[in-house]
């Protein structure tokens, strides 16, 4: 589970600090499926659900696409495609597709409409076999739906009649755009759940067949997940998202209206992205809601940490940590020691980045911006499982705390609207 340390907010606390009580009720809320949006509360059950009815089908897939294919093209937009990016990588190397390993090189593709980034693929590509899996609810999505269109192009040039067993949709169930084609077409097909909305779904088909392919244990990530949806329904102050979402709502009543998501470990980079799409969609409405952003330190904070440091005082910082590394480094001796770092040699890289943590932590709260600290051992399937739950739930919980629906995204449609307007769309 995730720990959570809110010594560096707690200064910032204004009288009797945050109010549980709003939390307890936003809880109550949740697991009775009485607030807003109630029908998309599906994501608390689902590792259960997936790990007992869709697991074996996921891994067959992801097992046919590793025996046939170099490359997996993944076609999707928002929580269509962060989560996966996310968890490979955090679990695997943010620079997944240039180690060596025995499973395919991974695209994430149709969340943009450049024509250089596609054509950039296609030449990274080559002549290797590969497979695409599109995923959208609908189907209806423009850059995503855009992209397919291309991909599906080059398998039907290269693979002819063949092309179809090299597609696989995961879309709803029973209705929309992309179901019907890949009824008709005859393409493999994953369930997006009805009661899930995208950027809750990183636990279902959506994150978990990338996943699989990439050759992280999606069963562990299941069985883990179960284990921390559970304990994260405590009905106590001792529950961490408790913790975290009553501290973040308190601090934002008090003017604390950006929210700035840290870690020293470039292999979040991505992890971060997902973490903004779920709050800033799930908060930003009625003219209300933290706004999400990100920073990777040490880079960051020699560009960003001058306006951290000193910057309008509106800011709250929230670290995530990872307690044990697998990867070892010491500094190195050198004669002469003419750079003058002798008096670090023999020591860890992993314990010379915590000092600068402290260190940073220490300034940051100095100079007036709260710091809230979440921590879990390690860069696995337990740790991410351990992260994904812990921050849907305290995005749910703050979402209500804050009076609004978090399952919702109504601003999204205008600019789709005024997009199809200009486009030409009858």
């Amino acid at each position: 589970m995730v720990k959570v340390d809110l010594s560096g907010a707690k200064e910032f606390f204004k009288a009797a600090g945050p109010d549980y009580s709003m939390v307890a009720e936003a809880h109550r809320k949740l697991f009775e499926h009485t607030g807003e949006g109630s029908e998309y509360t599906g994501w608390v059950e689902l590792p259960g659900r997936v790990l007992n009815s869709e697991l074996k089908a996921i891994q067959a897939c992801a097992s046919k696409i590793r025996s046939n294919s170099q490359v997996l093209v993944v076609i999707g937009i928002g929580g269509s495609y962060l989560g996966a990016r996310a968890a490979i990588e955090l679990m695997r190397s943010p620079n997944y597709n240039l180690v060596k390993k025995e499973t395919p090189d991974i695209f994430f593709m149709g969340n943009g409409l450049s024509a250089s980034a596609i054509n950039e693929t296609i030449e990274l590509i080559g002549e290797r076999d590969f497979s695409v899996n599109v995923v959208s609810k609908s189907g209806g999505t423009l850059e995503p739906a855009l992209s397919f269109r291309v991909f599906k192009s080059l398998l039907e040039k290269k693979y002819g009649a063949l092309a179809k067993k090299r597609i696989i949709a995961t879309t709803d169930e029973r209705k929309g755009t992309l179901h019907d084609m890949a009824v008709a077409e005859g393409w493999e097909r994953l369930v997006v759940p009805e009661d899930v909305g995208g950027r809750f779904s990183v636990l279902s088909a959506v994150g978990l067949l990338p996943m699989a392919v990439a050759g992280i244990d999606i069963e562990k990530i299941l069985q883990c997940a179960v284990s921390e949806m559970h304990d994260l329904d405590l009905r106590s102050v001792e529950n961490p998202a408790w913790l975290y979402a009553g501290a973040r709502q308190h601090l934002y009543a008090n003017g604390r209206a950006v929210e700035i998501l840290a870690s020293f470990e470039p292999s979040f980079r991505s992890m971060a992205e997902w973490w903004k799409q779920l709050f800033g969609e799930s908060e930003g409405k009625n003219g209300i809601g933290i706004f999400p952003a990100s920073v990777e330190y040490s880079a960051d904070l020699h560009s960003m940490g001058q306006y951290i440091q000193d910057g309008p005082r509106r800011l709250m910082e929230t670290v995530v940590s990872f307690e044990n590394s697998d990867s070892s480094l010491k500094v190195p001796f050198e004669l002469g020691d003419k750079d003058k770092l002798n008096y670090l040699a023999g020591r860890e890289f992993g314990d010379i980045s915590k000092i600068v943590a402290k260190a940073v932590a220490g300034a940051h709260i100095k100079g007036d911006v709260p710091n809230i600290s979440l921590s879990v051992p390690r860069r696995n399937e337990e740790g991410f499982a351990s992260l994904v739950c812990f921050f849907e739930m305290s995005c749910a919980l703050s979402a209500y705390v804050s009076g609004v629906n978090p399952f919702n995204q109504p601003g999204v449609e205008a600019y789709k609207s005024n997009m199809f307007k200009l486009l030409g769309q009858e």
